[in-house]
């Protein structure tokens, strides 16, 4: 199957995908406004965890995983679950959401320049210009007035950026596995165990955290990001990563800072401006500069 067939084939999926994580940024915000963030992470790995181990047992594949994978997926799971999306939700409790997608921008420049360390995956000019130019628009939506820029984020933001890069090695590391295995089980495994080694400290956080405040739409909020984040979003990332290279695929996650801030505007009423036309504008023709 050629690039672009292929592309068009993948691209409904690639949507959704980029949706579905793209809406996390606003709906863990407006949660983790009343719960409190290690407690939220408590609940968003239970559930996930008890749906991964669902679909795995109902699946009964009967090829096993073998044991230095096992090593490797549970070296996973800790940088996803621990230095990820724990790290992420902290981050995200001290900052906006649309400098918390700003930082998640990056991503593809370190999946980029770790695929070609790591997998060998090889650079080309097109794709470099087409990244470079969709950071370029990710950065005019968000220095020229799409979000709110003070000193008052900075902490919050150091440990998004740290979040993002620990992505990007989570992606870069699974892709070998997710071939072997499949996405979905590589994913399973790897969320489950970084799951079980948290589960402690979150437990503790969880019995000695104040319910008082905590609304229905906090409960939804903690829901989504379980189910629409860590269960589909990520399983579809892993899917579309067997399919493409990660330095590729990578693009893509440029759109994020703009459905993002999109949906900030209108749940959270995070401002937008021309700036968010003309820099959206941009993101879009880098991603079609890498797949033209």
């Amino acid at each position: 199957m050629s690039s672009s067939r292929n592309l068009v084939v993948l691209l409904p999926v690639l949507l959704l995908q980029q949706l579905l994580a793209s809406f996390t940024f606003p709906i863990a915000k407006y949660g983790l406004a009343v719960v409190e963030p290690f407690t939220f992470a408590f609940y968003r790995y239970l559930i996930s965890s008890v749906i991964f181990i669902a679909v795995v047992w109902w699946q009964k594949n009967e090829h096993p995983i073998e044991r230095p994978d096992r090593i490797k997926l549970f070296g996973m799971g800790v940088l996803i679950i621990i230095f990820n999306q724990t790290l992420y939700l902290y981050g995200q409790s001290l900052t906006s959401a649309g400098h918390a997608a700003l930082l998640f921008a990056t991503v593809p420049l370190w999946i980029f320049l770790m695929a070609i360390v790591h997998l060998r995956e090889r650079p080309t000019w097109q794709r470099a210009a087409g990244l470079i130019m969709a950071l370029i628009g990710v950065i005019i939506v968000i220095l020229t007035g799409a979000i709110e820029i003070g000193s008052e984020y900075l902490f919050g933001d150091l440990v998004i950026l740290a979040a993002a890069i620990t992505w990007a090695g989570y992606t870069v590391l699974g892709k070998p596995l997710v071939g072997k295995y499949g996405a979905f089980r590589v994913t399973a495994w790897a969320l489950v165990s970084g799951s079980v080694a948290y589960f402690p400290f979150g437990l503790y956080r969880a019995m000695n955290c104040d319910y008082s405040a905590v609304t229905t739409q906090a409960w939804l909020s903690v829901i989504y990001v379980a189910v629409g984040t860590s269960v589909a979003a990520y399983a579809l990332w892993y899917w579309l990563l067997k399919q493409m290279e990660a330095s590729r695929l990578a693009v893509f996650q440029n759109l994020q800072p703009i459905i993002a801030s999109a949906v900030a505007f209108v749940m959270l009423q995070e401002p937008l401006g021309w700036s968010f036309v003309i820099g959206g504008a941009i993101v879009l023709g880098g991603v079609v500069i890498t797949e033209v």
